[in-house]
């Protein structure tokens, strides 16, 4: 666990006068356990659009297959939402904040480039995904008109979620193995992303919620959290579902095979169920965690596997 870094954001005690003289009332300050020397580094990837990457691109199996281009399908839309749930916010923050958000912003956009041509790829072996993108509009079409912090509550919370799934990825090999190489790197780049600005939204969030009590706060962030991982979850699960139909399986036999693929073997969700619940406590912070030294593993050994531009 990394120690927490007082980011002091009142301005500096004026000559001869006391704090408490000097202070503007709307001044504040934040505890955020984001390592003081973070920094986001934006890896501007792109990986061979003509590589043959089967149909079944993990491990010849169609199960792991689904589960991962659903996820992918719905990265896009969901990662434009992220960047204008920021907008929201840019006006009056630290310098720092605001430059990470503009590190964010860069790779966000990297990624949606990258998972639209790998959404592609998966539509061009017949797959129908416009469906899966469309079911995340209607999904993120409840947030209009609300609070601007309530779709930042949903951006943390799915950002939080994202960095989970991210972890597993890097920390255990075994769930892309026997995947197509250029469809691993993808998700081994975007992973590594992910839990680089993994904190950010959460402290663009304590920054935009400063006025507000800490039972508030933390109401808000852990409703919105348990709501929108399950709807987003069960989305995922039901996209997937859909697509092993496509490959023919029946309904049933679809929902038995992709529950034991995810909570049983190798069981990701079952693995990642207490790390994810985390957000559900007081005293979370994304960077309670601190998973640099993964970042440091991606940026070694694949360095140099970037692949051909288009």
């Amino acid at each position: 666990m990394t120690e927490q870094t007082n980011l002091d954001l009142s301005p500096q005690t004026a000559p001869g006068k006391s704090a408490a003289e000097t202070v503007n009332p709307s001044a504040f300050s934040f505890a955020s356990a984001t390592p003081e020397e973070h920094e986001l580094i934006v890896r501007d990837r792109r990986f061979d659009r003509k590589a043959l990457v089967p149909r079944w691109w993990h491990s010849n199996d169609a199960v792991a297959t689904a589960w991962y281009n659903s996820v992918s399908a719905s990265l896009p839309r969901g990662e434009a939402f992220f960047i204008e749930s920021l907008r929201e916010f840019r006006e009056g923050l630290p310098p720092r904040l605001a430059g990470e958000i503009k590190a964010f912003t860069a790779q966000e956009i990297n990624h949606t480039r990258e998972h639209v041509a790998f959404n592609r790829l998966v539509a061009d072996h017949g797959y129908n995904v416009e469906s899966i993108d469309q079911g995340i509009k209607a999904m993120l079409a409840l947030a209009e008109g609300r609070p601007k912090e309530f779709n930042l509550a949903i951006s943390v919370a799915l950002e939080h979620f994202a960095a989970v799934i991210s972890k597993q990825l890097l920390t255990k090999p075994e769930y892309l193995d026997g995947a197509d190489p250029v469809a691993a790197d993808v998700w081994r780049w975007h992973a590594t992303e992910e839990i680089e600005h993994k904190g950010l939204m959460y402290d663009v969030w304590l920054h935009a919620t400063r006025d507000w009590s800490n039972w508030k706060r933390y109401k808000t962030r852990a409703m919105v959290a348990a709501l929108i991982t399950k709807k987003y979850f069960g989305n995922r699960i039901r996209d997937a579902i859909g697509l092993l139909e496509q490959d023919g399986y029946s309904r049933r036999k679809a929902k038995w095979s992709l529950y034991a693929f995810l909570w049983w073997k190798p069981g990701m969700m079952r693995r990642m169920f207490f790390e994810w619940a985390a957000i559900l406590t007081p005293g979370f912070h994304p960077w309670n965690q601190d998973d640099r030294s993964l970042i440091r593993k991606f940026d070694s050994p694949y360095t140099d596997a970037v692949m051909p531009a288009e």
